[in-house]
């Protein structure tokens, strides 16, 4: 009996002593996972919460912002004078612009912008205008009067395009997206070896140029970098090329793009009568003779002048209507008729440079219809501008020469690699992650 009751005794010990060991290796191991959880909790980063957005530079979560346009007959004084400001304050505000911008040049439909603490207060804490989508002025109430024009950042990408005419090129640079000023930039590239006055279906384009952004929106183009015209004479290349402070467009082999004299003064216009020295004159009713080239365009197209010169007439006759005369040096004079209106600051004595806007169409004088009749003077005589040989821009220096043809091997190589097939304007910056920024 006794022997029994040790054996269970012992039995019981082995037994309390199993539990406490395993209570103990139970809180250990607790212990070790507790301790590792605190520190994997210690090491996990903090996640702050999303960062403030910003607009004029004011934390949008801080400001209420009323968005506004400048309405008809709206004033700027009447806009501050609305919006609890006193006229004291009012002219310490335009005083303090003065150098910065003129209120009194505000536009109709162009925005601005009442910032103030809470939605319900009176008096603003600023009010911004935006004159254009490049830069805003803040007018700031907070402390004093205090003015300030910012300049938006600007972001420049390189885009291509290409395609075939089917009609024009007009539709075709259309039907790929393309800015319509890109046609005016490619008709200054490839002036020298292209006549745009004479595409035809089949005729094929490549075009390296760049997109300006703003807030990631699209608000104007900038240069054509590189552009090929794949017609019967074969593929004509012009590149951008900086010579020596003179940035202008060179061909294939360095001849500028650049003539010293265009070939028409409108562009994109049609011949719609010829120089003719026995024309029939449709108002006199008689054979006079037409010493000057018709070019038909629509009312208020931008008549440009040929060649670099110096304005010695800026006039009107019944005859001619308004008309500008340009002297372009010791042997050339040219002559432009029949404008709506001159151009701002065109007057006898201006010297205005090739490609300049001198006036606008119109139909003054005797004239059928919109045009401008182009006049062209060698020596003092009148003749067909059309049959002249005309002198040669200045040519690239030499020793520039290889310094441009490594950009143009560059450029060449960018235009081969484009799919004249492709149906849409690509993106540079897509396919090769460039952004060029000022």
């Amino acid at each position: 009996m006794k022997l029994t009751l040790l054996k269970l005794s012992k039995s019981r010990k082995r037994v309390t002593d199993t539990i406490v060991s395993l209570i103990i290796a139970s809180i250990i191991i607790f212990g070790y996972h507790a301790d590792n959880t605190s520190k994997e909790k210690q090491s996990e980063p903090s996640y702050s919460s999303s960062s403030p957005v910003y607009q004029f530079g004011f934390n949008l979560d801080s400001v209420h912002i009323e968005k506004n346009t400048i309405r008809k007959n709206e004033f700027f004084g009447g806009i501050l004078s609305a919006n609890g400001l006193t006229a004291n304050l009012i002219l310490l505000l335009e005083h303090e612009a003065k150098d910065i911008f003129n209120v009194r040049n505000i536009q109709t439909g162009t925005k601005y912008h009442v910032i103030k603490k809470h939605e319900c207060d009176e008096k603003p804490l600023a009010i911004v205008y935006e004159p254009d989508r490049y830069k805003y002025i803040v007018y700031d109430f907070r402390d004093s009067v205090n003015v300030r024009l910012v300049e938006k950042k600007v972001d420049v990408c390189e885009e291509i395009a290409s395609g075939k005419i089917e009609t024009s090129l007009w539709s075709a640079l259309e039907s790929k997206g393309v800015n319509s000023a890109v046609i005016d930039l490619m008709e200054d590239a490839l002036s020298s070896s292209v006549d745009f006055y004479h595409t035809k279906k089949g005729d094929e384009f490549k075009l390296i140029y760049e997109n300006k952004y703003v807030d990631g929106e699209l608000v104007g183009i900038g240069k054509l970098i590189g552009a090929c015209y794949i017609n019967d004479n074969g593929a004509n290349y012009s590149v951008l090329y900086n010579n020596k402070g003179d940035e202008g467009y060179f061909d294939a082999e360095g001849r500028p793009a650049k003539k010293a004299f265009l070939k028409a003064p409108v562009k994109f216009s049609r011949i719609s009568s010829n120089y003719n020295l026995r024309r029939f004159h449709p108002i006199k009713g008689k054979t006079i003779p037409h010493l000057g080239t018709d070019y038909a365009a629509p009312y208020g197209t931008e008549i440009r002048s040929v060649a670099d010169g110096v304005v010695t007439a800026a006039a009107y006759t019944s005859g001619n209507g308004k008309f500008v005369k340009v002297k372009h040096d010791k042997i050339y004079e040219t002559q432009y008729l029949h404008m709506s209106r001159f151009a701002k600051g065109v007057r006898p004595g201006t010297r205005i440079k090739q490609g300049q806007t001198i006036g606008y169409v119109g139909a003054t004088g005797l004239a059928t219809g919109p045009h401008v009749c182009f006049r062209f003077w060698k020596n003092g005589r009148q003749v067909n501008h059309l049959k002249e040989k005309l002198p040669s821009a200045k040519p690239m220096n030499a020793s520039e020469l290889p310094a441009f043809f490594e950009l143009r091997d560059k450029i060449i190589l960018k235009l081969s690699q484009i799919e004249s097939s492709q149906n849409d304007l690509v993106s540079v910056e897509a396919n090769e992650g460039k952004i060029i920024k000022p």
